[in-house]
């Protein structure tokens, strides 16, 4: 029987939205293509407040991230890390042989804008990669400060993972200077995983241009060339596209401000409710919009309590990650969730728990 996901990705999808998977095949070269192509581009750039080229990729969001780094860092990149997506940025910007260094804090520890200025004042950087939202530990950067800094040194490109917030919180990304910004469409898109997009700045595709190649797939360039004729590269998953197509026609229905509304109070009830009986992970202040990572301050058994959730009440909720796992467990407060639908977690859990 198939579990509720109240996960921090992949997310709960509609049946409705699911049904537009079976759409029956375009060819990826034919009219109906582009037409499908063209239709999503401004909706994406509504959601992303841009008037940016929004692509497409058929992949994780790992894949747009290593776009990222691979096209845009000319010099030398700084990886700011205080999670375990953003150390990933880091180990894939290595292990793609792109210079850079890392400014790391603890994981409950939100980047300041203070500390970019610091780091970026040594003029060894044109790139700096930074996590919106860290899926791993549930804590919101403050990626408009941050982004002020960075517009303060022309030359430094800023590049965010907002994989778990986009679609869930506000990313002004034209009005912030945001070169790159990347989200995989299995978080508060509520989309099966399988795609990512992301808003490039015209000066990213020019910087690209002039970087060494150093991936093919991934190649802004290309990217661009094709986007601009309202195709892909190399074959996309089209079934992905029509189900974008249709989600952002419902989110846009809904309205950006009352859908990240919705996500604030979700928030809201969930990091209420953890305080209460827990703790919440990150610091006062950087709380996630979208998920929330909460301490086990009780010493409960998380596995089995997620193992109870899944078998006897087809919930399902995540443990912590990485080096926070069974410390911690996580709750998603994303996508097309409803208030009532969390407040019914929270009530099984307590029963669950008998707190």
């Amino acid at each position: 029987m198939h579990k509720r996901l109240f996960t921090p990705g992949p997310t709960q999808v509609r049946p409705e939205i699911l049904k537009e998977l079976a759409t029956p095949q375009i060819h990826h070269r034919a009219p109906e293509f582009a037409e499908l192509y063209a239709d999503i581009q401004p909706k994406l750039q509504t959601v992303l407040s841009t008037n940016n080229a929004v692509l497409l990729f058929t992949s994780s969001s790992t894949g747009a991230m290593e776009a990222a780094v691979t096209n845009l860092v000319a010099k030398r990149c700084l990886n700011l890390v205080n999670g375990a997506f953003s150390k990933r940025w880091h180990q894939m910007t290595m292990g793609n042989g792109v210079p850079c260094d890392t400014f790391e804090l603890p994981w409950d520890i939100a980047v300041k804008p203070e500390m970019v200025d610091e780091r970026l004042a040594t003029g060894k950087y044109d790139a700096v990669t930074l996590v919106y939202n860290e899926t791993s530990t549930g804590l919101m950067n403050p990626l408009k400060a941050i982004a002020d800094v960075v517009a303060q040194y022309p030359d430094v490109f800023l590049l965010v993972d907002a994989v778990s917030g986009m679609a869930g919180a506000p990313i002004e990304t034209d009005a912030w200077g945001i070169d790159f910004v990347l989200a995989g469409v299995q978080k508060a898109f509520a989309l099966p995983a399988g795609l990512a997009v992301s808003a490039v700045s015209e000066r990213a595709f020019e910087r690209a241009k002039n970087v060494p190649p150093r991936s093919f797939y991934f190649s802004l360039p290309l990217m661009l060339k094709s986007h601009l004729k309202n195709q892909t590269p190399s074959t996309p998953s089209i079934p992905h596209m029509y189900a974008l197509n249709a989600q952002l026609n419902d989110m846009l229905a809904e309205g950006m401000e009352r859908r990240f509304a919705r996500h604030a109070k979700m928030a809201s009830i969930v990091q209420v409710w953890g305080k209460k009986h827990f703790d919440i992970f990150p610091e006062d202040g950087y709380w996630s919009q979208t998920l929330t990572t909460i301490v086990n301050t009780k010493g409960i058994d998380v596995p089995g309590m997620i193992k109870t959730l899944a078998d006897q009440y087809n919930l399902r909720i995540s443990n912590g990650y990485g080096d926070i796992k069974n410390k911690t467990f996580r709750i998603a407060h994303m996508g097309d969730t409803q208030v009532d639908e969390i407040e019914g977690l929270l009530k099984v859990i307590e029963s669950v728990l008998g707190i």
